[in-house]
């Protein structure tokens, strides 16, 4: 696997970082020239020319196998993918910047046995789509504001661990939205808030004209951590009673005993939606001892009399409720995730095991049971490969199911 992948985005990482550094400067020069930052005087030229040079090209390939074995299908799924991501970063010029990037998801080898692309099959979750990732005009100039960062345009959120906002960055087409951003800190202090008028999903059916206003404070000042506030106020755009408005705290901090670093998580928010209200609840203890992390921690997504639940429709939800991606949407009687994890580095290798034990919040469904592993590697500066795997044991929710991902990354 290393070989083969190394040897591959070699090859493929050479073409298209010799195209990428022919054609860049051609799309900056197009992109800051809208701005109005062409000028004429010589002074300006320069300037000009400096943005270009302090730019640098956006490359990022990762191939990826995806085999799914599930109780629910008659057939497994097999997906072979590349996603490609292509673009460019320029300097900074009166105090602006601007960056674009390309993203291209494509089937290898014709490994196409998965829903969307064919019926029948279980859902692996990257169709064959090619779009404009990004696009933005970022300002960070200002002397009165020091600290302030305002960007506009499409561009990548991600607020905190991503449970309610995030890129769902394990997709291969990942999320995106279009809007305003402004971003301020000072001392231990500081402020992000966003208006957004779509979601770029990370598959074209999850793409939504919306009205959100987003916003996320952070104090670093507290005890062993920091502690934030937000509140993200959602509506899908010509949607009847599709506002979801939801206020929540975070702590999360570590306090350093001697040989061992203690970790405390602690999270607590409200939704509000039409049909009712519901509350979250997280709580997580670990500790870290001679390169080894474990943590026990239990999250809740409250139900509401069993009609509905807590919902994160912005979230990165792969990263939780277990890596088989059981609980997307959370079902109506709530969930209540109980799961203990060991991280450790060796040899080089990231390893991590993940075991989960689900249960229904209201009621006394006992849905499943869950469990995660997973290896990788760095190679290099700029790659990486990996293996992950997961394993649903279904009880009261959804059938038994088996994940197995083999992939290899190319960063620069």
């Amino acid at each position: 696997m290393p070989d083969f992948s190394t040897s591959l985005f070699f090859i493929l990482g050479r073409y298209i970082e010799e195209m990428t550094m022919k054609y860049s400067a051609i799309a900056a020069g197009v992109i800051l020239s809208t701005l109005g930052f062409s000028g004429t005087a010589h002074a300006e030229d320069d300037a000009f020319i400096t943005a270009l040079k302090e730019g640098k090209p956006l490359l990022n390939l990762r191939l990826r196998h995806e085999e799914v074995d599930s109780d629910g299908a008659a057939e497994d799924a097999q997906a072979l993918t590349l996603r490609t991501r292509l673009g460019y970063q320029s300097g900074t010029l009166h105090g602006f910047d601007v960056m674009g990037e390309f993203e291209d998801t494509r089937i290898v080898g014709q490994v196409d046995n998965y829903a969307p692309e064919q019926a029948g099959y279980p859902v692996i979750a990257d169709p064959e789509v090619t779009e404009l990732n990004r696009a933005a005009v970022r300002y960070t100039g200002s002397d009165a504001l020091d600290g302030l960062v305002a960007t506009y345009g499409r561009q990548r959120i991600i607020y905190d661990n991503a449970r309610f906002v995030g890129n769902v960055g394990w997709r291969q087409d990942e999320q995106t939205f279009d809007g305003a951003k402004v971003d301020y800190g000072t001392g231990d202090f500081s402020l992000s808030a966003a208006y957004l008028t779509q979601v770029n999903g990370f598959t074209p059916k999850f793409d939504a004209n919306v009205s959100n206003t987003l916003f996320n404070a952070s104090w670093a000042g507290m005890p062993g951590g920091s502690l934030t506030a937000y509140g993200y106020l959602l509506e899908t755009d010509n949607v009847p009673d599709s506002d979801n408005d939801t206020y929540g705290l975070r702590y999360a901090g570590a306090f350093d005993l001697d040989a061992v670093k203690l970790l405390v998580t602690l999270e607590g928010a409200q939704q509000e939606v039409e049909a009712g209200d519901t509350e979250y609840y997280f709580a997580e203890v670990g500790a870290e001892m001679a390169g080894v992390t474990v943590k026990v921690a239990q999250e809740v997504l409250g139900s509401d009399d069993g009609q509905i639940a807590f919902q994160t429709p912005l979230a990165t939800k792969h990263a939780f409720n277990g890596w088989a991606d059981q609980f997307l949407v959370t079902p109506a009687d709530g969930l209540k995730d109980s799961f203990v994890s060991v991280g450790t580095k060796l040899a080089g290798f990231k390893l991590a095991a993940v075991y989960h034990d689900f249960q229904a919040d209201e009621g006394s469904s006992d849905y499943g049971t869950e469990t995660n592993l997973l290896v990788a590697r760095p190679i290099g500066k700029h790659y990486v490969v990996g293996l992950k795997y997961a394993d649903y044991s279904a009880d009261d929710f959804g059938a038994d199911t088996q994940k197995l991902w083999a992939w290899a990354e190319l960063k620069l």
